[in-house]
């Protein structure tokens, strides 16, 4: 077993009685982002309502790109902690340490790549006020690239703040949500426990398992980043493959929380939506990564997850570059959509 990877979600334990505890707890887990990691710190202490109410830290998976506590240190003037893995132990338990060290009432996991916009947090705090059983609520967000250049925003849930209704069945459909546009009570952590099983696609589980317990509150204001760019575990796990075969096992997880009737179709519409997904991105991997055997393997892929039109001619296009030795110039635009960009 590998010990990186938890096969059942790890268990947060509650914080203990004598702990003065802040309403909120900015957690950041971080790796090797060393060129993102001061404007993501810098957008939280933007809005920073002080040490009662807000815990701040860095938690450190053992980077060696730059040394993360001087920078910590610079940029946060000993508001924000810091604290450093013993081991380079994996995302996943980084995510485990990072709840498990949060003390407030609310956890925001703002990867050390992502940003938050002014407004984030009261707007987050006034939907828990609105909707007191919701156990986690998110706003809109915008994805952009390594400048902060906007690409797409997601789509439209709802037109003005409130609880979203047969949310279960939506977001075990499709990925919905992005890490740094969403809080989840640290309660509800206690109650159902950590992110595990796969490393691309454990969000999307998590969401799920959410949903399957707790009302959702969102907020259509997009006021977090989520950035895409070349060295994240996305693109990491695109070219080795490992993103489809943990999204298939991550869709199998999420038919435990959908009423009996409802798996077939949800399952049906989730791998014909990640089948076109993964067909679009795979000649963006031919072009952006400079890989084609790469691609040609991923479109085969996303055929035999849903074979169609769409995924047939995807497969045969690249298919037929490989064959004439077709090249170009690489792109420069980011190969990454969001997974609804086919819904």
């Amino acid at each position: 077993m590998n010990n990186r990877i938890p096969q059942k979600p790890p268990e947060i334990l509650p914080v203990p009685d004598h702990i003065k505890r802040p309403l909120w707890s900015v957690m950041i887990p971080t790796y090797n982002c060393r060129q993102y990691l001061a404007e993501n710190i810098m957008s939280v202490l933007a809005q920073d309502p002080g040490t009662d109410h807000m815990q701040i830290e860095v938690v450190d998976d053992c980077s060696t790109d730059t040394d993360v506590e001087s920078l910590v240190n610079e940029i946060g003037k000993g508001r924000v902690r810091y604290y450093r893995q013993p081991e380079n132990v994996g995302s996943l338990r980084n995510f485990e340490t990072c709840i498990s060290r949060a003390t407030g009432y609310y956890i925001h996991l703002l990867h050390g790549d992502d940003q938050v916009l002014t407004g984030f947090y009261d707007e987050i705090e006034n939907l828990y006020k609105a909707f007191p059983d919701a156990g986690a609520a998110f706003t809109g967000y915008t994805f952009v690239d390594e400048q902060n250049l906007r690409l797409y925003d997601n789509p439209e849930l709802l037109n003005e703040p409130g609880l979203l209704n047969n949310w279960l069945y939506q977001i075990a459909r499709t990925q919905l949500i992005q890490p740094p546009a969403i809080v989840v009570r640290r309660s509800v952590y206690e109650k159902l426990g950590s992110f595990y099983a796969v490393h691309y696609g454990e969000d999307w589980e998590m969401w799920v398992r959410i949903a399957a317990h707790y009302p959702v509150a969102h907020s259509p204001r997009k006021l977090a980043l989520y950035r895409v760019h070349q060295n994240n575990i996305t693109s990491r796990y695109f070219l080795t493959g490992q993103s489809m075969t943990d999204v298939l096992k991550v869709l199998d997880l999420i038919q435990n929380f959908l009423p009996v009737n409802d798996r077939a179709g949800a399952k049906r519409y989730a791998k014909k939506h990640l089948a076109y997904y993964f067909a679009y991105t795979s000649d963006k991997i031919y072009h952006v990564f400079g890989e084609p055997h790469v691609a040609l393997e991923q479109s085969r892929r996303a055929m035999k997850m849903h074979f169609s039109h769409t995924t047939f001619l995807q497969w045969l296009k690249i298919k037929i570059k490989i064959l004439i030795g077709y090249k170009m110039k690489r792109e420069k635009k980011w190969l990454y959509r969001p997974i609804n960009f086919f819904r």
